[in-house]
């Protein structure tokens, strides 16, 4: 069985829409809660890109169960790995221990703002190696002073640190970054439902929760649900090493010109059949991922959340995929917990 997210993506939703949907989540009986760290949106379409870590303080104010992480922020480039440090104590303090920081290497879409340039791979993998270990130091709070090759830190402390330092989870698409994040003692974070993932992670040693991503396209309507996921999320047709290079929406546009909706639909389940959504599903259990965010294609969040209340969720529960619902109260949507 695997516990399930909802993914709050803010390439395409406002941050006071996601605000919303994120306290509309735990009363929906979510486990946990995942949040994009974008700059940019990956197409026009989207249109949105709102600061992830302004709505996780939200988020984290007006909710007290579900877990809350970043799916992911890159902590290389556009963000300085000691104020990914702070950043996310402060949300490990805001959520009462509740928060998992979700580490990558990044995407030149969002990173190459702040003109860096762009390296390749390997030295994005060195770069976020070198980040996590300040990161981890960082929360000790004790004073660090680190020159490394390729970030320095004078004199910083965090003042404002959780009793138990968050998690660290990182994303990985091959063997180089499972084993990343098996030997930084992180948790295993993937969106393709690859069985040989979770094997790297597991040989290399990890011993944390493997994390997925799926995309969904629910609308009664199946031809406007496939049409959805064509705007939405044709992007991630491309694959991880076309996605993490290009710069802009515009690249994407031009990439992505020839993809088709029939395309889309092999790829992300569509439409109002509970079989077909879980028949997605099913393929990240049993690739041996453990938790499995859900994320939903464009704007009409309230017919998904109807859709997982009344038929998703009692179906994963019925095919054995998901725990029984628990029936503890959550807090009324858009009120604080606190």
């Amino acid at each position: 069985m695997a516990t399930f997210g909802y993914t709050l993506m803010c390439e395409q939703l406002g941050p006071k829409e996601l605000v919303r949907y994120g306290v509309e989540a735990e009363r929906a009986g979510f486990d946990f809660t995942v949040i994009s760290d974008h700059f940019h949106p990956w197409l026009d379409e989207q249109g949105q890109s709102p600061f992830a870590w302004s709505v996780l303080g939200a988020v984290a104010s007006q909710t007290s169960r579900m877990q809350l992480m970043t799916m992911v922020t890159c902590p290389t480039v556009r963000y300085h790995p000691a104020i990914v440090a702070q950043m996310a104590a402060t949300i490990g303090l805001m959520s009462d221990g509740r928060f998992t920081l979700g580490l990558g290497a990044g995407e030149s879409l969002n990173e190459h703002v702040v003109g860096k340039g762009w390296p390749p791979a390997n030295i994005r993998h060195l770069m976020l190696e070198e980040a996590i270990d300040i990161i981890r130091k960082l929360w000790d709070g004790r004073y660090l002073s680190h020159q490394g090759d390729f970030f320095t830190v004078h004199d910083a402390r965090i003042f404002s640190t959780p009793s138990t330092p968050p998690p660290i989870a990182v994303a990985a698409s091959g063997r180089e970054s499972c084993r990343l994040a098996a030997r930084t003692g992180a948790a295993l974070i993937a969106v393709d439902p690859l069985p040989e993932l979770v094997s790297m992670y597991r040989e290399a040693g990890g011993k944390g929760p493997c994390y997925a991503q799926i995309g969904l396209s629910y609308d009664r309507d199946e031809a406007r649900a496939v049409k959805t996921a064509h705007a939405f999320q044709r992007y991630a047709m491309l694959g991880w090493k076309v996605m993490s290079e290009l710069p802009n929406p515009v690249n994407f546009e031009a990439a992505t010109r020839y993809v088709r909706e029939d395309d889309v639909a092999r790829h992300v389940p569509c439409g109002p059949s509970v079989e077909r959504h879980l028949e997605g599903i099913k393929k990240y259990v049993d690739a041996g991922f453990d938790q499995i965010a859900v994320l939903q294609a464009g704007r009409d969040q309230d017919s998904f959340f109807q859709f997982w209340n009344e038929e998703l969720k009692p179906g994963l529960e019925k095919a054995g995929l998901s725990a029984p619902r628990q029936d503890a109260a959550a807090p009324a949507a858009g009120r604080s917990s606190r």
